[in-house]
């Protein structure tokens, strides 16, 4: 299966550390700067059904802002409860000004 990749958002639109939340083909999708790089992964928390880019950003994670279960953005698995399930993550390509994801799921 080929990714097929769409436009997000411009990289200008996106602070170091701070989520946004964007819905590409149906899928809500939490974007973050971090460390060099742009990550996207599910925006809704696999334990509580609440948006992941209302929370914060530190060493690569992205914590829930209900319960404070955090996950690897690069890996979208948690980092400790009450969270047990990883959320998707979505590969990122970034060409000239746009940041590109591919919502395309593996099976």
């Amino acid at each position: 299966m080929t990714d097929t990749f769409v436009r997000a958002c411009a990289l200008a639109e996106l602070e170091e550390d701070t989520p946004k939340r964007v819905e590409l083909e149906g899928v809500p999708i939490a974007l973050v700067r971090t460390e060099g790089e742009v990550f996207a992964v599910n925006d809704i928390c696999s334990h509580a059904n609440v948006s992941l880019s209302e929370g914060e950003v530190e060493d690569c994670q992205i914590e829930c802002w209900l319960h404070g279960s955090s996950f690897d953005l690069r890996t979208g698995k948690p980092s400790g409860l009450p969270a047990t399930r990883p959320v998707p993550v979505y590969p990122v390509k970034i060409e000239g000004d746009d940041v590109l994801v591919s919502v395309t799921q593996e099976s």
